[in-house]
């Protein structure tokens, strides 16, 4: 029997169905409430009051997370202008505690972090002096906001390293013991021996000294999600019986202890730790039949994880942020849309009150703060949290990418003005993946801060500009151009803004979808209401419309037309679209089959099961079910589909609609993958596997029978007016952005949008 904790367990059982048991129990419109730009609590007190962590005096309770400042450094590592600029901007929107991203002191030791030519895409403070300005410079911008700065160093990344560096230089990553590599399980990660652990250990305390010199106000070790450290400090990857690092506290304690040595008393230390890696208990008994997982059964407990803490604390720790997770479950440590809002705050608690009750101090002899994690970036949750005692410090990621002045707005009580994440990961975590930096789907600024001002310059030719089309593409566009002078007309056919938003918002996973949307309506007023801007509800602009304005400048933005599959019988199905923005369409109809197994699909057939408890079958003709979606989003959707009974076929097309549900083609080749996988990730189109198995065709026709065939198939550009406008020399100039250009996701349509009115 795999061993699980009751605890643990009851937290991953919540997060798949967390709405239903809140509606259950009576909170779950109090819940929502939290999760929404509502302030009720204000004035902050609690968030904005200041706080001691050793020496150092925090001005107030909010810490930006570390997001991976993958490439946003130069070849060297040292941080470039990009990397200061968006630091420097999160320190001006008034965080009063900074983190980095990631810092790797392990080159030349874990062979997965450095590419060829002594090359990074990570930041270094390791590489030689001509690193230490970049750094210095960062200091000291962030300190000019009256914030403080910590790096996060990491000893490594181990078996969740890219594996490329076997193919590139012939090496085999690295990991504590024999471990798979995460990406390609089939490639082993060889165990580091003790005389280059005991390296890493002396270059952690190194940067720590450096950090320190260029000024930087701490130390903050990455021991969390499954990275070196926690491999080498947890039994589920440390399966070591000889030497030193056998005993699985014993490499944590040496990198504090060797940081504290290097640093002096004063100098906080900061650990990122998972209260449980949440694996045994997320897979169960599925963790021996999986190659990838079998050997991970022996995570740490509750009370380990705790004791190993207490004596963190006694080497040198002044402050933890504590969470759940790692890469094999990805969607805990990188919790997406569909997870519930402050999701480990009960796992932060629990630490505090340990801490608490077994009176746990630090070396200064001050209480130990736990900064909490997880979908905090909502004010009056975020202040209940404080006053409730649930914990000390309030750690912001995502949040403070979508924006970076979410501090001074709720400071000032401009709740309503924070522009809020949606949970989508697309710009934060997989536009890195896919070989890009950090960015954000709302925010076309967040790492472009060097190039973009804050405040858009003032238009030097004011133009008249009609803008077609009032999803988040037109709206960003429309309200760029107004807010540089110019006189802009936004045209929407439907009575509301969203477009697409408003179905998409629709189920109960989706809230952050819903908050966007009403953020765009109020930002759309307040422009209106500031600027040169009307906006148009329920009017249709056809071609006569467009010449009659005599615009300077036409902006379409209509998003998609729907496709249907070339099948028989498919026009007696129902789009998903229409679905979701009309549920009485679904009448008495309990068995569904959703055809199309991209984003929208699979949240309708979430929707389906579990708000409208149908039993779903999605269809998708990929060999992946919701292909380039951010590992974490779709692992969340995945997993508890596949716990909620939906059955996901993949290589699967369609054939027919009929009165009895769906006819389709289906490849039952035993090389068909698992379309439930969610323990290691889809590689991006440009990475060979080269262990992967050739996928072979063997289809069989199979019958799905459905009270209700739902297609959700995707679409094309919606640009028949932009043709026609363009054939008619409608206006001087014209452009096509957004969904009505190429189908993608809010962060293509709201990058281009905002690129494009600064230019107008």
């Amino acid at each position: 029997m795999i061993k699980t904790d009751p605890q643990v367990q009851k937290w991953i059982d919540r997060y798949g169905n967390w709405f239903l048991e809140e509606e259950k129990e009576g909170s779950f419109t109090r819940l929502l409430e939290n999760a929404r730009m509502t302030k009720t609590y204000y004035p902050y007190h609690s968030l904005f009051s200041p706080i001691q962590i050793n020496k150092l005096t925090v001005k107030n309770r909010i810490v930006m997370a570390p997001m991976g400042n993958i490439s946003m450094c130069d070849e060297t590592g040292r941080p470039s202008e990009k990397m200061l600029q968006y630091f420097y901007e999160r320190a001006r929107g008034g965080a009063g505690l900074i983190t980095t991203g990631l810092v790797p002191v392990s080159h030349g030791l874990d062979n997965s972090i450095t590419e060829l030519g002594e090359l990074s895409y990570f930041p270094r403070i390791d590489r030689s002096r001509s690193v230490f300005a970049g750094w210095r410079d960062l200091a000291q911008g962030v300190h000019a906001f009256g914030s403080r700065i910590f790096i996060q160093l990491t000893p490594g990344l181990g078996r969740v390293g890219n594996p490329q560096c076997l193919l590139t230089m012939h090496k085999l990553p690295n990991s504590a013991s024999w471990n798979p590599s995460f990406y390609i399980p089939q490639i082993p990660c060889a165990p580091l021996s003790g005389g280059k652990l005991r390296k890493i250990v002396r270059n952690m305390g190194q940067a720590a000294a450096d950090a320190k010199t260029a000024g930087l106000d701490g130390a903050y070790l990455h021991g969390h999600e499954g990275y070196l450290l926690e491999q080498m400090t947890n039994g589920a990857f440390n399966r070591r019986i000889l030497g030193r690092y056998a005993d699985k506290e014993a490499f944590g304690i040496d990198c504090v202890r060797e940081i504290r040595k290097r640093t002096g008393p004063d100098f906080p230390i900061m650990y990122r730790i998972d209260l449980s890696l949440a694996l045994n208990e997320t897979y169960g008994e599925g963790m021996k039949a999986t190659g990838s997982l079998k050997k991970f059964t022996r995570g740490r407990t509750i009370k380990q994880t705790l004791g190993y803490m207490r004596n963190l604390v006694l080497a040198g720790v002044d402050i933890f942020d504590v969470d759940l997770g790692c890469y094999d479950n990805w969607w805990l440590p990188h919790p997406p849309s569909s997870m519930p809002p402050g999701c480990f705050l009960e796992a932060g608690a629990l630490v505090r009150d340990y801490f608490t009750k077994s009176n746990v101090r630090s070396n200064r002899g001050l209480p130990v703060p736990i900064a909490a994690v997880g979908k905090l970036g909502y004010p009056d949750l975020a202040e209940a949290a404080l006053r409730e005692g649930k914990a000390d410090m309030i750690m912001l990621g995502r949040p403070l990418l979508a924006d970076p002045l979410w501090p001074l707005k709720a400071y000032a009580g401009r709740v309503e003005e924070i522009r809020p994440c949606i949970g989508c990961q697309e710009g934060c975590v997989n536009e890195f993946v896919e070989g890009g930096h950090p960015q954000c789907a709302v925010n076309p600024r967040t790492s472009f801060e060097h190039v973009f001002p804050l405040i858009p310059p003032p238009a030097v030719k004011k133009k008249k500009v009609a803008v077609i089309g009032a999803g988040p593409a037109g709206i960003t566009a429309a309200v760029t151009a107004a807010r540089r002078g110019h006189q802009v007309i936004l045209y929407e056919k439907e009575a509301g803004i969203g477009g697409r938003l408003l179905p998409g918002g629709r189920a109960k996973i989706k809230y952050e979808i819903e908050n966007y949307r009403l953020y765009l309506e109020g930002l759309l007023k307040r422009t209106a209401s500031e600027y040169k801007l009307s906006f148009k509800p329920k009017t249709t602009a056809d071609i006569k419309v467009l010449k009659r304005l005599k615009a300077d400048a036409l902006v379409f933005a209509q998003g998609t037309q729907e496709t249907l599959p070339p099948a028989p019988g498919v026009n007696d199905a129902l789009r998903a679209s229409d679905l979701l923005a009309r549920p009485e369409l679904l009448g008495n109809a309990k068995k569904i089959v959703v055809i199309g197994g991209g984003v929208v699909g699979c949240e309708t057939a979430y929707w389906l099961r579990y708000e409208k408890n149908c039993e779903v079958t999605v269809v998708e003709m990929d060999k992946y079910i919701m292909n380039h979606t951010c590992t974490a989003n779709r692992g969340h959707l995945i997993y508890y589909l596949k716990k909620g009974g939906v059955t996901l076929l993949n290589c699967t097309r369609l054939t027919r609609v009929t009165r009895k549900g769906a006819e389709v083609a289906r490849n039952i080749s035993k090389t068909v993958p698992d379309p439930c996988v969610t323990w290691h990730p889809i590689l991006p189109e440009n990475v060979v596997n080269p262990l992967a198995r050739k996928l072979l065709v063997e289809e069989a026709p199979e019958s799905l029978p459905a009270d209700l065939v739902v297609i959700a198939a995707g679409g094309v550009p919606d640009n028949a007016l932009y043709l026609e406008a363009l054939a008619e020399n409608a206006a001087p100039e014209l452009y096509n952005i957004g969904d009505s250009f190429s189908p993608g996701k809010i962060l293509e349509a709201n990058r281009a949008a905002y690129r494009l009115a600064l230019e107008i």
